[in-house]
């Protein structure tokens, strides 16, 4: 079998290096460039931690190095602001995006889909890579056909741009699609420091917290008569998220639409 020549986006971020070495362990993957926008026009191995990979090309410009590397797959692992843009121009390329970025909305998923169509080729997007962590939000959305309270507390490093992370609003998206629709405490209730109740998503809520010292955690509570589940996942460094990467990578090369969430794909 042919090697799946791999492009990264991002490759200076943290989960970005863990992709890179994820590519360069896995036998059957090849790393053909990566996409830096401000260090474009040098190698990989310029770039400090990575002299193992010498010639590797980053380029700044991600359309022009889909016309001259001709990859199969892009890993995007960047920013809202850009993981749009690059997932649109890997389609039109011909290049199957593998996207780690979250933030997309309703609208930009249907205009990928469409996309996705016609070009005939897959896409993932998966606002989280972590095994566990899809097995959490598949088990919460288990337990949100019994329970109709429930709350979402998602905990990051202070670093990350957005809240709350698309692996809180997925969760909630897929407890909404079983759960009775509720507006959940007191009918009454008055929040005397605004947001105090967090974010509401068709009933429930949503909590983010920020803080240096903690990576990817989240925990779904449940609440009724007389009891409590509590459903919680921790990822305690970024080499968490790269099973799910390979197999996300694994299994966009043989779809042709788009799919969002590895629970997906999972088995």
């Amino acid at each position: 079998m042919d090697k799946v020549k791999v492009v990264i986006a991002g490759p200076r971020g943290r989960m970005g290096r863990e992709a890179v070495q994820l590519v360069k362990r896995t036998d059957n993957y090849e790393l053909a460039a990566v996409i830096d926008h401000k260090n474009g026009g040098g190698h990989l191995g310029d770039f400090d931690g990575f002299s193992e990979f010498g010639q590797i090309p980053v380029y700044s410009d991600i359309a022009v190095c889909f016309q001259e590397i001709e990859p199969n797959v892009l890993i995007d692992l960047t920013t809202p602001e850009v993981g749009m843009h690059h997932t649109k121009t890997a389609l039109e390329h011909g290049v199957r995006p593998v996207v780690g970025t979250t933030g997309f909305t309703k609208e930009n998923l249907q205009e990928l889909e469409a996309l996705c169509h016609d070009k005939g080729l897959g896409c993932i997007i998966a606002p989280n890579f972590a095994l566990g962590a899809v097995l959490m939000m598949k088990f919460s959305q288990m337990a949100g056909r019994y329970f109709n309270d429930v709350e979402i507390i998602e905990l990051h490093h202070d670093q990350k741009l957005d809240s709350p992370s698309g692996t809180a609003v997925k969760t909630a998206e897929m407890i909404a699609d079983v759960r009775e629709q509720k507006q959940q405490g007191h009918p009454n209730e008055k929040e005397t420091i605004s947001g105090a109740r967090g974010a509401n998503f068709d009933g429930m809520h949503i909590h983010s917290v920020r803080l240096p010292g903690l990576i990817a955690h989240q925990q779904v509570m449940f609440g009724s008569e007389g009891q409590t589940l509590t459903i919680r996942h921790d990822s305690y460094n970024r080499a968490s998220f790269m099973s799910g990467v390979k197999l996300a990578v694994d299994t966009v090369v043989k779809i042709d639409t788009l799919v969002y969430g590895l629970e997906n794909i999972m088995e």
